[in-house]
């Protein structure tokens, strides 16, 4: 039985973590069903009730289980008693890179170096990277790059940023995120929801909405946005909206987190009657994504709402707050449907969106067959993983002998 472990963010607060997860687990057990999954977690019982009908060993990261989230004991045993360690999602950069309690590149680059020791690859499976701006972050990163005889990215941003450092690597694939890959539950769960929430009702149509709490990660001329302009010119663009299509509006929230500045977005808001709020504390992932499938157009800030989105074949604006939803937008053709910061007001993301909803219909054909094409992207890196595993029990097989 081979060993996988798996590193990332999976407390359950976040849904693209989640269906970055579960989609991963999916698609490798179907390769290999005798593989053990092991997760290090701050929440195991969110891991074990969500995905274990899987093969998984949940491991806490609690003080209790002698870890400092990332750092400890757990994490230790966890790669370096795998036959194969991935890394997935966004968690190697140096913001923060001592402190544990943020940041996941530190811990990881000090048992890298054991893992290529004893033989145990280091992969990045369908991951981002960066960013690095320090030189303590660019040895950290060389050290686990050092132990990764591949990687697997999910956008050429991260390719970029290992050739501007002039970092070592070996192989490299550019891939897709496993959350494109999530499928919706059967209609009748989702009619369930559907009617417990209120939805849909308006036969005008639903906009799909998410804002996060990332606001001022943008600065020009180091001025930031500011929280309370933001909060007025979402609110007032949702009552713009609402009057002059006509519709309802889906507030979808995909990270815990981002609970508070949704509500405090909603005290800008006029027509609260047409506006009904989802999350990700009450759904899960596959149900955010079958809720995203029927409106008809969605208005995402968190990149995760995005790509849960358009996984489902629905059409999609981004507010840009962070790289990588640029680089997602721009990976399946809607990057003329991208706002940044400094060109965000009432005026200019009401129009936007009003163009997006009238040209949904030519957008969804579109985006259908790039979006297919990720898909398959993202399922293909398991046959990557599948040749790690055959080249470490080749090594098995070479050492008994």
């Amino acid at each position: 039985m081979k060993k996988i472990t798996v590193l990332g963010n999976f407390s359950g607060r976040n849904a693209g973590d989640a269906a970055i997860l579960g989609n991963l687990l999916d698609d490798i057990a179907a390769a290999h069903p005798d593989a053990l999954f092991i997760v290090p977690t701050l929440n195991p019982r969110f891991v074990k009730r969500h995905f274990g009908h899987h093969n998984i060993k949940a491991l806490g990261l609690m003080p209790w289980n002698g870890a400092v989230k990332i750092f400890g004991l757990p994490t230790f045993q966890a790669m370096l008693q795998a036959d194969l360690v991935l890394v997935t999602d966004n968690i190697l950069f140096d913001r923060k890179l001592l402190n544990p309690l943020f940041n996941y590149l530190s811990t990881i680059s000090l048992i890298a170096p054991a893992c290529k020791a004893r033989g145990i690859p280091i992969a990045l499976y369908n991951a981002s990277l960066g960013p690095i701006t320090t030189s303590l972050g660019k040895s950290a990163l060389q050290r686990v790059l050092d132990a990764s005889p591949m990687l697997i990215l999910r956008d050429e941003q991260s390719k970029q940023l290992l050739d501007q450092q002039k970092l070592n690597y070996q192989e490299v694939y550019i891939n897709a995120d496993c959350a494109i890959n999530t499928t919706p539950p059967p209609t009748e769960r989702m009619e369930e929801i559907i009617g417990k929430e209120g939805l849909f009702k308006n036969p005008k149509g639903t906009l799909g909405f998410n804002i996060n709490a990332y606001i001022d990660n943008w600065r020009k001329d180091n001025k930031t946005f500011g929280r309370e302009p933001f909060l007025q010119a979402i609110g007032s663009t949702l009552d713009r909206l609402i009057e002059e299509l006509d519709i309802e509006i889906m507030y979808t929230i995909t990270q815990v987190m981002d609970t508070k500045i949704t509500n405090e977005s909603l005290k800008y808001v006029k027509r609260r009657d047409r506006i009904r709020v989802i999350s990700n504390a009450t759904y899960t992932y596959q149900e955010i994504a079958g809720l995203l499938q029927r409106v008809e157009v969605h208005v995402g800030m968190r990149t995760h709402s995005v790509i849960l989105a358009s996984g489902v074949l629905t059409p999609v604006v981004a507010i840009n707050s962070y790289p990588k939803t640029a680089g997602f937008m721009k990976t399946i053709g809607q990057d003329n449907w991208l706002i940044n910061f400094d060109e965000l007001t009432t005026n200019t993301l009401t129009n936007l969106i009003k163009s997006a909803w009238e040209q949904r219909h030519e957008t969804r054909a579109a985006m259908t067959p790039l979006v297919q094409r990720e898909q398959a992207k993202a399922r293909s890196s398991v046959e990557l993983v599948s040749q790690l595993l055959a080249q470490g029990q080749q090594s098995e097989v070479q050492v008994t002998a």
